[in-house]
């Protein structure tokens, strides 16, 4: 894990007073925060800050935080925390959707925004970690191969493109197949210890992950829905 004084957030906050008391907040615990307005010039100075992290507010004047978002995980896996003013889930959902790895809606303490942040970096710093009960090298389902020491992950032979996030997470529920994994376990093993989230985070990466190793994600063959309890992959 790196220390704060290394970590390098990118910020995209077009409110002026927020974007400031984010910043300020930030830079008391040692992060390094490159601030930007507009989603164009935070995509412009993206390579350019190679940061650790990144929060994009949803309200942007131009290309919007969706877009932004999208863009940043056409070519990057890093970390990624929406930041919205509106708490409707569809604006969580899409969010999500675009790539995001997780969140917060407007006003927010600054402290759970510091602590959101390192357990995502923890998240990612241990991605490739081999889970919690896994005892081989790799894992095979049917034609899916999971192989968490590579970081890689094979379906009919040919590799599929995860998130960080995707991918602990269908690692954690490969640690124990058959067993059924409830939203507030995977939040706490994928997301990091103590982490308060909801569990739309959850069902959308779920979602996310079924469209890229499901042969049919209308009837998922691996990541089955157990209803009422949660989610399990099948052999």
């Amino acid at each position: 894990m790196q220390s704060t004084d290394t970590i390098r957030v990118l910020m995209v906050e077009d409110d002026a007073r927020i974007r400031s008391s984010m910043k300020m907040a930030l830079e008391a615990e040692g992060f390094g925060v490159a601030e930007f307005e507009r989603g164009e010039d935070a995509l412009d100075g993206f390579t350019k800050e190679n940061p650790d992290v990144v929060l994009i507010d949803i309200m942007l004047p131009g290309i919007d935080g969706f877009e932004v978002c999208r863009r940043i995980r056409e070519t990057s896996d890093v970390p990624i925390i929406m930041v919205t003013a509106r708490n409707r889930t569809e604006d969580t959902i899409l969010g999500l959707e675009a790539g995001a790895d997780d969140y917060m809606t407007k006003p927010f303490d600054t402290g759970e925004l510091r602590a959101r942040i390192r357990a995502l970096l923890r998240r990612a710093t241990n991605s490739f970690a081999t889970p919690h009960g896994w005892r081989s090298t790799h894992r095979t389902f049917g034609d899916l191969e999971i192989r968490p020491d590579e970081g890689r992950v094979l379906l009919a032979g040919t590799e599929v493109k995860l998130t960080k996030t995707e991918f602990k997470l269908l690692c954690e529920l490969a640690a124990a197949p058959d067993k059924v994994f409830s939203r507030e376990l995977l939040l706490d093993r994928v997301w990091g210890y103590g982490y308060f989230g909801d569990g739309r985070l959850v069902d959308v990466h779920i979602r996310r992950l079924r469209m890229k190793i499901e042969p049919d994600p209308a009837n998922p063959r691996y990541v089955v829905t157990v209803r009422g309890l949660g989610y399990r992959l099948d052999h």
